[in-house]
């Protein structure tokens, strides 16, 4: 009697769930990328393969649309197999086809990159609405370049003669790594435009060629390294304003004064506002610490785009750090990529990419069925997440009603990040191969609060701002 009992409260407290799995018919079942398909439609995947030239002759076991989406998910499942990728996007499906890992690479030479170049190039651009806190600056939508050296990939004898090896202090960094340049959109972090190749061809090299992706509408944020005159003459050739700080060699000559402090000038061949600026970082413990900074914008008119406000500004191109820390770590997991040749290497690159715009937007979307709502506040770990969880359930892969939000962006908003508070950490990492891997003197040795800030405007030719400015130099941004 007892026995019964316990089976009657048991079945009283289960519940079985069930939910109906939509995707492609037979052997295209596998290609989807759960909810993200939506994104990344099936039409838009016919289209890539198309145009590129890569669909199959004839009907596989593996067609190339299932390609596309298992090369897309392996950059959603860093650290899985093959063929444990495979049984992510299978999970759900019943009688799917089970290859083993030499098809899967097969499939994967067949496919080649262009597909998932056009890929992104498809996906990329602005997402953000004007309208979006942080997406502009009055009628200007702020974009940022950037370059990163932090993508890692296996030390063969054929990455090796691509890339080269690094230089690092105590001789030459352990795994090649790829110089990889992007434009951004700071206020949602979505990416513009992107290139990557050998580290050896230097920054500028490689965002001269992402120039055509700035318009009239843009108005960009570059720090020190983008500031010769030959680059900035082509930026402002492309119609797009700028806002790039200068290195302290630089001595522009002073054409006139203006009210506010700042001075125009020349560089390049392009008239310029020259802002210089000491700021001041005061913690909650006590720590002072502070740089010198001179900024160059196209912004001439001084009443219409003050001093303060443009030195505020210029901090927003750290927004591009944010967005390379979720590709390398939140979505990579700082993980090496897998490919052992230069053609694969290119193929899994712009997956990446494109995986991440495509989160992006979803984030995007979603942040703009909230008025007001920053999208800084909105969590790609938590999409992430949830799109890998989607993926392997096989959900939403087709939408039957018109839903902007979805299961990603309902996860997103559940769970936005308070409002960002004012504090400092150390800039220093781990690798004792990295300049970055001793925290810079005068500055707190953990994160700290920040109790206030404060900026001086004055001119480029006061002593005394050049003095300190010679002083602060290895200090690096507050």
């Amino acid at each position: 009697m007892r026995t019964q009992s316990a089976m009657r409260a048991a079945a009283a407290l289960t519940r079985t769930v069930t939910w109906t799995v939509t995707v492609a018919a037979g052997v295209f079942g596998p290609g989807h990328l759960g909810e993200l398909t939506r994104i990344v439609p099936f039409e838009l995947a016919d289209a890539v393969l198309a145009e590129t030239g890569v669909v199959q002759r004839r009907l596989r076991l593996l067609p190339s649309r299932a390609g596309l989406y298992f090369v897309l998910a392996m950059c959603l499942f860093p650290g899985t197999s093959y063929a444990g990728v495979w049984r992510e996007l299978t999970a759900a499906l019943r009688g799917a086809p089970c290859p083993d890992g030499k098809a899967l690479r097969g499939l994967r030479r067949r496919l080649g990159a262009a597909p998932l170049r056009l890929l992104f190039e498809t996906l990329a651009g602005p997402v953000g609405w004007p309208r979006t806190p942080g997406v502009c600056f009055g009628r200007y939508r702020t974009v940022a370049f950037d370059g990163c050296r932090s993508v890692k990939v296996p030390d063969t004898p054929g990455n090796r003669g691509w890339l080269g090896k690094l230089n690092a202090s105590l001789g030459e960094t352990g795994y090649p790594a790829i110089q990889l340049m992007t434009l951004v959109e700071t206020g949602t972090r979505a990416l513009i435009g992107a290139v990557f190749g050998t580290p050896a061809d230097g920054e500028i090299t490689w965002a001269r060629k992402l120039l055509d992706c700035l318009d009239d509408t843009m108005l960009l944020l570059a720090d020190r390294g983008f500031d010769a005159g030959e680059f900035l003459h082509e930026v402002a050739a492309t119609r797009a304003q700028f806002l790039v700080r200068l290195t302290s060699t630089r001595r522009p000559p002073v054409l006139k004064h203006l009210p506010d402090g700042s001075v125009l000038s020349v560089i390049g061949g392009v008239k310029v506002r020259i802002i210089a600026a000491e700021v001041t970082v005061t913690c909650a413990d006590g720590t002072r610490y502070g740089g010198t900074y001179r900024l160059a914008t196209t912004l001439l008119d001084h009443r219409a785009y003050p001093a303060g406000a443009l030195i505020r500004l210029y901090h927003e191109r750290w927004e591009h750090e944010i967005a390379y820390l979720a590709l390398r770590h939140t979505l990579l997991h700082g993980r090496v990529l897998r490919s052992g040749d230069p053609a694969g290497v290119e193929q899994e690159m712009w997956a990446l990419l494109a995986l991440y715009q495509a989160l992006r937007i979803a984030i995007t979307d979603a942040v703009a069925t909230a008025p007001g709502t920053d999208p800084d506040r909105a969590s790609y770990q938590i999409a992430v997440e949830t799109a890998a969880t989607l993926v392997t359930q096989a959900r939403n892969v087709v939408a039957g009603t018109a839903d902007l939000v979805g299961d990603i962006g309902r996860a997103v908003l559940a769970n936005l990040h308070g409002p960002r508070r004012p504090r400092v950490y150390p800039r220093r990492v781990k690798s004792p191969l990295s300049r970055w891997a001793k925290n810079t003197p005068g500055r707190p040795s953990k994160g700290t609060q920040v109790a206030k800030i404060t900026t001086a405007i004055g001119t480029p030719s006061q002593p005394a701002v050049t003095r300190r400015r010679r002083s602060l130099t290895t200090t690096g941004d507050p």
